[in-house]
């Protein structure tokens, strides 16, 4: 198994990814990283790189602000589109990236494969619970409309990266409501709540209310991409808010860090892609790389397509 990383993407590029890299190998050594961007940068940063580790240069980097479809289109040798390649053609198993989220999406649905019968790929975010263990939230930003389908196959993926990533043996799956009863909700809801207490692919326990989110109620709480945004980003700011009232290093709302959890991968694609944060540090990067072999390891995606056969 052979990870890429994208080590130009990211505001602080390429330090930061070389610092996470040097971490994880300092870790473990089981999985050859192949580390795509500017070689003479790269290989200046990282001496003494051990087998495991190979260098494939990329010249350009797409910037933050740049265009996606046309950045990808113009820059082909940008680190972005030479990951994308590697992945496209098996030279590597799983693409990570802090860089430009616009392009990786777009390099994600032109390059690879969602999995059949997917209708929408999605994205999630973890969400700390009280007890000290962790809930899954989708979709949190990929898809702000959805259909009922959308939503039911959400919650599929979402309990089998719950199950064989978080480790949570049959998860509760949530419905994200203003209400418990069924038959609250808007349109969306209301036609969604049928489909997921029907589906035996699932643990279905109901609706859930934003009082829930942080309790712990559900371990896969699924809802449309806008309300998950929005969710996600107050999720982001209780880290803020601890650090400015001198809370950082209390353990519950250290969690919410985001560098913990390294990035989220898009879930509903036939390979692992994850996408990090702009500002990423050298933990974060470690723990995208740490994701990612989990995710190889566990053949989450094969899974996944297991269950999305006709």
């Amino acid at each position: 198994m052979r990870i890429g990383i994208d080590m130009m993407g990211g505001d602080y590029a390429p330090q930061e990814a070389v610092k996470g890299v040097v971490q994880y190998l300092q870790s473990s050594s089981a999985i050859d990283v192949t580390l795509i961007g500017d070689e003479q940068q790269v290989k200046s940063l990282l001496t003494d790189a051990p087998p495991t580790v190979r260098f494939v240069h990329a010249p350009d980097v797409i910037g933050m602000q740049e265009h996606p479809t046309k950045a990808l289109k113009e820059k082909t040798n940008s680190s972005i589109a030479i990951g994308f390649k590697l992945l496209a053609t098996g030279e590597i198993d799983a693409f990570i990236s802090a860089g430009n989220t616009g392009a990786m999406m777009v390099g994600t649905f032109y390059s690879i494969k969602s999995i059949e019968g997917v209708l929408r790929p999605t994205i999630s975010t973890i969400i700390p619970k009280l007890d000290g263990s962790f809930s899954l939230l989708l979709d949190v930003g990929l898809n702000a409309d959805c259909k009922a389908e959308n939503l039911l196959q959400f919650a599929i993926l979402g309990s089998l990266y719950a199950q064989h990533i978080l480790k949570i043996d049959d998860p509760k799956v949530g419905l994200v409501n203003v209400g418990e009863e069924e038959g609250k909700g808007n349109l969306l809801a209301q036609a969604a709540y049928p489909l997921l207490k029907a589906s035996e692919q699932i643990n279905f326990l109901g609706n859930i209310e934003g009082r829930d989110i942080l309790q712990g109620k559900a371990d896969v709480m699924v809802c449309e991409g806008f309300t998950g945004n929005v969710i996600l980003k107050m999720a982001e700011s209780l880290y803020d808010v601890a650090v400015h009232r001198g809370l950082k290093d209390d353990e519950y709302f250290h969690r919410f860090h985001y560098e913990n959890y390294g990035g989220t991968p898009i879930l509903g694609v036939s390979k692992p892609v994850i996408i990090g944060h702009g500002i990423s540090e050298a933990p974060a990067f470690k723990n995208m790389i740490i994701l990612a072999q989990k995710m190889l390891e566990s053949d989450l995606l094969g899974k996944m397509k297991s269950c999305f056969v006709a």
